[in-house]
């Protein structure tokens, strides 16, 4: 048996070129230094504000950017050495799940047309063999068989998604990249795709790669949690850990950020929230100096305004990228901080 992970992100960076004006340009780091695995046969969940760098990391890993650093390793292959041209075997073993399926689906092509031409491309078989599998596809997905005729705008944005999820399916892949697969549904679609991933992962044996910027959907679908912050890993570790005793103030923000259906739960987490954050989140573009998150963060002191922290031990398998863990986890926030960013 391979012990070996399926996925290794090795301090990957990755940066973009941005026009500044007419002859001037800028760097923008959109992640760094990042680095985790993914076991066979299980998920590793992604969670951040919108441009941390979650599907930044996604698509390196896909291969649609280019790592400006750092090492991507898939089954004992070194991706970020492919060179220019993918082999059409990792095509096949790492799919992908995008937020939208009505842009990601052609609008011209039915349901079976979709599945059966990702099957003539990787899995070339006899016609009737082919319309065995896409029937056993929109089966597995929980679609019903008439609906194999069906165009993407005759069908709901669940259902919708659940024929990306059988396009995936259909190559028989072994790493699924879910680029915020749920965040366009409501919720209770939410919960039933969320379980249908779950399902698939347990029959196919099939691994994912699961970005999101909700911790209550992640922690559901996730064995393990990353956290970013202006493209790095501030907490990783078990899923059900990161998400009840969190050791970050930015994944206790996030967890404080989320809405929940029980109202004093609610009240509670509203509460939170203003105690934990006391400002807007800075451009990517000029992070502050040391620590990212020292201009929203209550706990930040000077020392947090000098240094970057690297992630280190915080107890239970977590690691956390903070200089003020023993604050953070005494509850009590640094007062001359506080008073300082409300005035």
């Amino acid at each position: 048996m391979n012990d070996q992970p399926l996925l290794s992100v090795e301090h990957l960076s990755v940066d973009f070129r941005l026009r500044d004006g007419l002859f001037g340009s800028r760097t923008l780091s959109a992640v760094r230094d990042v680095s985790f695995t993914i076991e066979r046969g299980k998920t590793f969940g992604l969670v951040g504000e919108s441009g941390s760098g979650k599907s930044t990391i996604g698509r390196a890993i896909l291969r649609l950017v280019q790592p400006s650093a750092g090492r991507i390793v898939f089954d004992g292959q070194e991706v970020t050495a492919f060179g220019r041209a993918t082999p059409l075997a990792f095509r096949r073993d790492v799919q992908v799940v995008f937020q939208d399926p009505i842009s990601s689906l052609n609008p011209r092509q039915t349901v079976a047309t979709t599945l059966g031409q990702a099957i003539d491309r990787h899995r070339p078989m006899p016609a009737r063999q082919r319309a065995r599998e896409i029937a056993q596809l929109i089966d597995n997905v929980g679609l019903a068989s008439y609906q194999a005729g069906r165009y993407p705008h005759e069908l709901s944005g669940g259902q919708r998604q659940r024929v990306a999820i059988a396009r995936a399916l259909a190559v028989q892949p072994r790493l699924i990249v879910c680029d915020e697969p749920v965040s366009a549904l409501d919720v209770s679609t939410q919960a039933q795709v969320i379980n249908l991933l779950v399902d698939l992962q347990r029959e196919f044996g099939l691994s994912y790669l699961f970005i999101a910027h909700n911790l209550d959907v992640v922690r559901h679908v996730s064995h393990r949690i990353g956290v970013l912050y202006l493209g790095r890993l501030v907490e990783v570790g078990p899923a059900n850990v990161v998400h009840e005793r969190s050791s970050h103030p930015y994944t206790r923000m996030l967890m404080a950020s989320t809405l929940v259906a029980d109202p004093e739960v609610q009240a509670i987490r509203s509460r939170e929230r203003r105690q934990a954050i006391r400002a807007e989140l800075p451009s990517p573009l000029a992070p502050p100096p040391g620590c990212a998150f020292n201009t929203r963060c209550v706990w930040a002191d000077t020392g947090c305004r000098a240094r970057m922290p690297q992630l280190e031990d915080s107890g239970d398998g977590v690691q956390a990228a903070c200089l003020r863990l023993t604050a953070v986890a005494a509850g009590a926030p640094n007062q001359t901080r506080e008073e300082e960013v409300i005035a």
